[in-house]
């Protein structure tokens, strides 16, 4: 069996965390969707539907996966997989040639012969995958959720880590005698080459706990569960509250509830970061801090895209997007958006809601965009020291990217431009 993850109309809605990368590629619970499945199902072969910019670099990452390429799935029947959907464990053992799994209209999986592979095209399988959904004879309730925003990934985390730990993990045998760990010692995993020092307390009494391979937590931190540290992360005096998932390569200091880390970031000094999606490549500055719930405990509305949207939560923090640098004693408003390649400097008042890709903050204002050029060699530079690449697709994702939101850019000057002369 062939699975292809599948990006429909809506993963547009989760700007800024998903502008580099497809939906399925996001972080929830210990693993994103695509890693998730393909641990699970084990397929002959798999592949993508994904937004054009994102072709090359998906490609360049996984040279082995058919992208955007119906030609390469004639050869036998596909399930399709939704990029925005979290499956219930065993859920695609009921897929057929005749049935749909359907969350509130919106197609989970559909399995397709290369007949109708033959239909999908790059510009239209959002249309093809729906003509065919309709056409199947038995349309099934399918279980798990559909995620519609960026938040929906933090309010899921905490019981989507739960659900990978229990279907992937098991107990180490032999935890080390200096770890200390309240609560059932079976819901903690530690793989044998993680280093942890003394005076570390892993707090399994509200979730399990899974720390992988070559993880370094120095003394003095307190980790809760559910929570997942990723490969080669290290933590320094970190408090980690529950409902935390941070990915490989971090470096994490300081207080973090309810958080996602994509990978590749660092947090390595104090501050508070709740309720909040970070990128790779992102570098917090210390005392940087995020609000996450306000005053009078009304829901939050993110400015996605520059445009308020209720998130129906009193919980929000701050979506950051790839390559963000702040610098110190940043402070993040109640549900805000960072976007691509934004630089914050430097610190002080409390920052924008909306701050878009590729602008620069200067105490506290939107200005015109950091130099392009500069801002391509400072991540040639950043990745360089974690040995990853930076390619020239990736430096072409990003020029696009660039185009692509000057008008949120424009806006954002001309606002606090208004903004500043009302003051005089």
């Amino acid at each position: 069996m062939r699975v292809v993850f599948f990006e429909d109309n809506q993963a547009t809605q989760f700007a800024p965390i998903a502008l580099m990368r497809p939906v399925f590629e996001l972080m929830c619970g210990c693993f994103s969707l695509r890693e998730r499945v393909l641990l699970s199902e084990k397929p002959d072969a798999w592949g993508a539907l994904v937004r054009t910019e994102l072709k090359h670099v998906y490609k360049e990452e996984h040279p082995t996966a058919i992208v955007n390429d119906p030609i390469g799935m004639q050869s036998g029947d596909t399930l399709l997989i939704n990029g925005r959907w979290l499956p219930t464990p065993g859920e695609l053992g009921a897929a057929t040639s005749d049935n749909v799994g359907l969350i509130a209209g919106q197609v989970a999986w559909l399995k397709i012969d290369s007949t109708e592979a033959l239909l999908l095209e790059e510009d239209n399988w959002n249309d093809v995958i729906g003509q065919i959904a309709q056409s199947r004879t038995e349309k099934v309730p399918a279980s798990g959720v559909m995620l519609e925003r960026p938040w929906d990934l933090i309010t899921h985390n905490p019981a989507q880590l739960t659900t990978d730990f229990e279907n992937n993990f098991a107990p180490e045998a032999g935890l080390p005698d200096h770890v200390v760990v309240l609560g059932d010692a079976a819901k903690v995993s530690i793989h044998q080459s993680a280093e942890i020092d003394p005076y570390v307390v892993l707090d399994a009494r509200t979730g399990p706990i899974r720390i992988e391979a070559g993880v370094k937590i120095q003394s003095f931190t307190r980790i809760e569960g559910p929570c997942f540290i990723g490969e080669r992360t290290q933590l320094f005096r970190a408090l980690i509250r529950e409902g935390t998932t941070i990915g490989p390569v971090c470096r994490v200091g300081g207080e973090i509830e309810e958080c996602i880390f994509q990978g590749y970031s660092n947090k390595y000094h104090e501050g508070f970061l709740g309720h909040s999606y970070v990128c790779p490549w992102v570098n917090i500055g210390a005392m940087s801090t995020t609000s996450d719930l306000k005053s009078d405990y009304s829901n939050v509305k993110v400015p996605l895209e520059g445009t308020p949207i209720d998130s129906g939560s009193p919980k929000v923090g701050s979506f950051i997007g790839d390559h963000v640098k702040t610098a110190i004693n940043s402070m993040f408003n109640t549900g805000s958006s960072i976007g691509v390649m934004a630089m914050v400097l430097p610190g002080g008042p409390l920052l924008p809601k909306f701050i878009p890709s590729f602008s620069m903050i200067w105490f506290g204002e939107v200005r015109e965009s950091w130099d392009i050029q500069r801002s391509l060699e400072t991540a040639e530079v950043a990745m360089g020291r974690r040995d990853c690449e930076f390619t020239r697709a990736q430096a072409d994702l990003i020029r696009f990217l660039h185009n692509k939101t000057a008008s949120n850019r424009a806006s954002a000057v001309e606002r606090a431009a208004l903004k500043a002369s009302a003051k005089q």
